[in-house]
């Protein structure tokens, strides 16, 4: 693996950079979805990949390096990434392995220190200041994080370790793919100062438009610009903190593990539906997905809502809260068809649904109520049972009877990726 570091502009560093007081890392899994989709694909490693429905009208998950280079990123329509790269081989989505990979790779990163955050199932900030008696410098714990996730789960991470936030998560996006990049507490301003404006936390397309026409381009030309200037270019809040950022400037903390506040699946129609059968099968569909990814997840929740999009693209929810949480697919699928059935559509077109699991608390953190009419092993059982065999076989080996063959028209994209935001990497 490469070993990529601050002593150069180059890929590979002239010796080990200086880590004293760079006790943040910033970890990021190099195109995550596309790596873990690979692992039982090796015969596709090296060739363009791209995650995502075949449906013209979903979108990408994640793409391949190889599949990258002709264009084609995350979130694209998938039409035009087949347009950008028509050799690229497509590959649905299983947000169950996804999601097994994620729960041990943050396994790993507690078995480093309890100072973790993540920001997505793929990439977390962490804080060794703590661990740095127990297992040397942050440089050597980057190197045994990256060398664990390796060897344990098949796919490669980059590594960006410095003294802030900011700093970290900059140089783990330069040092990809599959590196590292220690950022010396004393270089941090050089560092910075050599890139262009676009690099800074927060600066969009627009931004980075508005700070060209103001004469910026380099992050040394937004740092030597007087902060007045820039509260009046950009307003108080956003001057004031690009200046900082510009300078390396960065108080913020790593902030251990943010829990989901809702899990759920949703998923775009290639062609509007109005078949309630069909609607209802997809919702059983959703259901089961996001029970699935919450009992992943070590979660229950007590609230269930739907999301309705209409071939207008008139979007409504509706939610109903249990008198206790849940995980169990059953109970979420039934909850979902009867807040479906009350809306009382005759024959509306649709063009989304989509399945929400909310209020979640950890397993265990609430008691979950048995049903009167369930056998002595009940719906929960059956369940973990095929999560078991997913585990083993892959997602969808076990299915419910009426989703075998699946349903005409679907995307197919898994769009419904639970709570924080993702990154292809």
């Amino acid at each position: 693996m490469s070993r990529r570091q601050f002593a150069a502009p180059t890929r590979d560093g002239d010796g080990p950079a200086d880590d004293t007081g760079c006790t943040v890392l910033h970890v990021d899994m190099d195109a995550f979805y596309a790596s873990a989709s690979l692992i039982s694909r090796p015969e596709l490693r090296g060739r363009p990949v791209v995650i995502g429905g075949a449906g013209g009208r979903s979108v990408v998950l994640s793409a391949t390096y190889e599949a990258r280079a002709f264009g084609v990123t995350s979130a694209m329509p998938m039409a035009r990434a087949r347009r950008l790269c028509p050799q690229a081989v497509v590959i649905e989505p299983d947000h169950h392995r996804y999601a097994v990979i994620s729960d041990a790779i943050m396994a790993t990163f507690a078995s480093v220190t309890e100072q973790v955050e993540p920001l997505s199932l793929d990439e977390a900030f962490l804080d060794v200041a703590g661990a740095i008696r127990r297992l040397g410098p942050p440089t050597r714990i980057a190197e045994q994080l990256r060398d664990t996730i390796a060897d344990e789960q098949g796919i490669t991470c980059s590594v960006g370790v410095a003294s802030t936030k900011f700093v970290a998560k900059l140089a783990s996006s330069l040092a990809k793919p599959d590196g590292l990049i220690v950022v010396p507490r004393a270089e941090t301003v050089s560092f910075l100062h050599q890139l262009p404006v676009g690099a800074i936390w927060g600066v969009g397309d627009r931004t980075e438009e508005h700070l060209h026409q103001l004469g910026l381009r380099s992050v040394a030309d937004l740092a030597h610009t007087p902060l007045e200037t820039l509260q009046r270019a950009l307003g108080d809040v956003a001057g004031r903190s690009l200046h900082d950022l510009a300078w390396g400037r960065d108080p913020r903390s790593v902030v251990p593990t943010r829990r989901e506040k809702s899990i759920g699946a949703d998923e775009t129609f290639a062609h509007d539906i109005d078949d309630p059968v069909r609607i209802h099968r997809e919702l059983l569909r959703l259901a089961d997905r996001t029970a699935a990814r919450a009992r992943s997840a070590g979660m229950t929740g007590r609230t269930v809502s739907i999301k309705v999009r209409f071939s207008d693209f008139t979007t409504i929810t509706r939610a109903k809260t249990l008198r206790h949480h849940t995980d169990v697919s059953r109970e979420i699928f039934a909850t979902a068809r009867e807040l479906y059935d009350r809306l009382g559509l005759q024959r509306a077109r649709i063009r989304l649904v989509g399945v929400r699991l909310e209020g979640l608390v950890e397993t265990g953190a609430a008691p979950i109520q048995a049903r009167l009419d369930e056998p002595e092993h009940g719906w929960r059982d059956a369940d973990r049972a095929v999560d078991r065999a997913s585990a083993r076989f892959g997602a969808g080996s076990v299915r419910p009877a009426s989703l075998m063959g699946g349903t005409p028209g679907r995307r197919g994209d898994g769009s419904g990726t639970p709570g924080a935001g993702t990154r292809g990497g």
